[in-house]
């Protein structure tokens, strides 16, 4: 009870002690070398089924060469640490600033540094805001860090890459199936280094009802500007084509006006019900374009593309649309 009290307050941890079916939890690690030739989503974690039935797994995205890899593992070889992020799974290991791999087609070992984590309070502990106290969601979010350098060696399929003064983003989720739709995207390649966005937007049930939930973040001038459901934030715009994915938000200070241009995708397993059995696709090779505007001043703050972005629209996303 102990573990649980502490993970919620702290969501890099993990969340899953005294559970035994419908649920999984993982962690997504996203890489990307310096000259942005490789990007790779590492994904370890948990996954207990209705019957309880378990299997520990890590998942493998190679975003530039449109290939997934899922590797599965007994349940008693996920071993993760009270308290803190530190897990292992079989000759794996996974924390905030390590990540160890031993797998038949990559291994290696990489170092995290200048992590950037979502803001944390005693009243809203990460991204979730005040929904991480409500105990029914459909799926809990953490983000881990928004931006943060990477350096280390892998060797994928016998080749060495490099990855230092590479990029990373880190984030979580937990509970027992994604959203029935939803739209996620990310980048940390912009033209100045510290810049990074996250955004998401999904059907969230609640009670006996559902609404559109949305969330993004926007690391710039070192400064989180958060556009939440739970801040108040308007959702003025969504619209998904082949092509693109359109986003408008607006708080009380910023309008965020989002571009993702869509690209090939890689097919991942996803959670339904507590086991691995659905299917998403993802995109890595993605570009995202974003202006920010000053709603005292109407002035422009930010007008960049993001490369390298990781982009999903799952489900049935036209739930979302406006």
């Amino acid at each position: 009870m102990l573990n649980k009290i502490h993970a919620l307050w702290n969501p890099e941890c993990y969340h899953g002690w005294g559970r035994t079916k419908r649920f999984f939890e993982g962690w997504y690690y996203k890489l990307v070398s310096h000259n942005q030739r490789q990007a790779l989503a590492i994904i370890p974690g948990i996954a207990m089924d209705e019957n309880g039935q378990k299997q520990a797994f890590i998942q493998v995205l190679d975003g530039k060469n449109l290939k997934g890899a899922y590797h599965k593992f007994e349940a008693n070889k996920f071993q993760p640490t009270p308290k803190k992020h530190a897990l292992k799974i079989q000759n794996n290991f996974f924390s905030e600033n390590k990540l160890v791999l031993d797998l038949p087609n990559i291994k290696g070992e990489l170092f995290f540094e200048n992590l950037t984590p979502w803001s944390n309070s005693f009243f809203s502990p990460g991204i979730m805001g005040p929904f991480s106290f409500i105990p029914f969601m459909e799926c809990y979010h953490g983000v881990l860090s928004m931006n943060h350098s990477v350096k280390g060696k892998l060797y994928l399929n016998g080749e060495s890459l490099s990855f230092n003064k590479g990029k990373g983003y880190m984030e979580k989720d937990w509970g027992h199936s994604f959203p029935e739709g939803y739209i996620w995207m990310q980048s940390n390649h912009f033209s100045q280094n510290e810049i990074s966005i996250k955004a998401s937007v999904a059907k969230i049930p609640f009670l006996k009802s559902a609404f559109i939930g949305h969330i993004a973040g926007l690391l710039f001038n070192d400064q989180l500007i958060e556009f939440t459901t739970y801040n108040r934030t308007k959702l003025t715009s969504c619209k998904v084509t082949q092509k693109n994915v359109k986003i408008e938000m607006e708080n009380s200070t910023y309008i965020l006006k989002i571009n993702a241009q869509r690209e090939k995708t890689t097919s991942l397993a996803a959670p339904i019900s507590g086991f691995m059995s659905g299917r998403i696709e993802e995109s890595m090779n993605s570009k995202i374009h974003i202006h920010l505007l000053d709603k005292k001043t109407n002035k422009t703050l930010l007008n960049d593309t993001g490369s390298s972005a990781a982009i999903e629209v799952a489900g049935d996303y036209k739930l979302l649309l406006k």
